[in-house]
């Protein structure tokens, strides 16, 4: 069974097979066009033939999935805090050595399939020798480039719009609003003001970005989408069914206690002060849809936002680092522990909501 965070990955992943697939045909469509469909270098290019085509089909999803996989599991991470110039800089020069090292491991392959030898034959490895001196290489170099620019600008897009919400808009799902029940979540910071005075704009930010970057990995085990940061406040949505499907919202902010209980220290050694944090949860239905005219965001507009947000304000009132509504807690197991706040009149709204303090033990 894959985890969320797995599943996540495998999803982000197969667009860099897809991006490598499909630019791969059609710069193959444009060199056959040209061509005639005639080798032009049979020292130095391999014939194209169906087993060729298939294999060469085969062998570029394959290059593309490795190189998701490597941009996910190692590169992205390693290069988070970069500025976007070096970051694509570094990734390219990388990629294009790993690239290298494939060509010289499957350029002797697809020659043997195209003469139906041996890998062994030295008429092989005299044309794989003859291949990286040629023309044929550097245009197969001009194209791996490409591919390369394509897949660091998908990657690029995807880190920074979040993958969901560039998903959303690719498939246009959100292009006509839609009303959908979704769970929110709004933590904030405890005594942001006095931090940032404390530690001055520059240190504060980066104070910030390890505290959202300790949050990063339980938001994504348990299904949540980052809506909005806003400042030291992160907005945290779930689709209804996603959200109550194993307490994942309530799950969510107790891994991200536990986590940010376990980087308590690196916090200190780093800033000389760890961060505290309280949240409101509340659920109902929010119009979903794209807005803007120079800017283009999914937003979701609904009461449900502002109750949560006035929920999550009485936290310090009540002493509570998670109180959720009423209405949420309908929905949950009776095994988790609350304790009732009972019903408030909140700031804005004409009718009492009733609320409920989580209990963490």
């Amino acid at each position: 069974m894959l985890s969320p965070k797995q599943k996540r990955n495998i999803s982000r992943i197969i667009p860099f097979g897809i991006i490598w697939l499909v630019t791969g045909w059609v710069f193959l469509l444009a060199e056959t066009v040209a061509t005639g469909n005639q080798n032009l270098n049979p020292d130095s290019a391999v014939s194209l033939t169906i087993p060729v085509f298939i294999f060469a089909s085969l062998a570029v999803t394959s290059v593309g999935l490795l190189v998701g996989l490597i941009e996910l599991v190692i590169l992205e991470k390693r290069f988070r805090h970069y500025s976007f110039k070096r970051k694509v800089g570094y990734k390219f020069l990388i990629y294009l050595l790993l690239m290298l090292v494939i060509q010289a491991l499957f350029f002797p392959i697809a020659s043997a399939i195209e003469l139906n030898t041996s890998i062994l034959n030295h008429q092989i490895w005299k044309k794989t020798l003859q291949f990286f001196q040629s023309i044929v290489f550097i245009n197969t170099m001009f194209q791996i480039s490409f591919h390369l620019a394509i897949s660091l600008l998908y990657a690029a897009i995807s880190e920074n719009l979040g993958h969901q919400v560039m998903f959303n808009f690719f498939t246009g799902k959100y292009h006509k609003p839609r009303v959908e029940e979704r769970i929110f979540m709004f933590l904030d910071m405890k005594h942001s003001t006095a931090i940032a005075e404390k530690l001055g704009h520059i240190n504060y930010f980066n104070f910030l970005q390890q505290y959202y970057d300790v949050m990063t990995d339980p938001i994504i085990n348990h299904l949540g989408e980052v809506y909005q940061y806003i400042g030291d406040e992160v907005v945290v949505s779930w689709k209804q069914e996603q959200g109550l499907n194993k307490n994942h919202c309530i799950e969510c902010f107790k891994e991200i206690a536990s986590s940010m209980n376990k980087t308590r220290n690196l916090f200190h050694q780093n800033f000389g002060i760890s961060p505290e944090f309280k949240a409101g949860m509340h659920l109902g239905a929010v119009t979903t849809g794209e807005i803007g005219a120079l800017k283009k965001e999914i937003v979701f507009s609904g009461d449900v936002l502002n109750t949560t947000a006035r929920i999550q304000a009485l936290c310090n009132e009540h002493g509570a680092s998670l109180i959720i509504s009423e209405e949420l807690k309908k929905h949950l197991p009776k095994e988790i522990k609350t304790r009732d706040l009972g019903a408030i009149k909140l700031k804005g709204k004409s009718q009492s909501t009733k609320i409920v303090a989580v209990e963490m033990g």
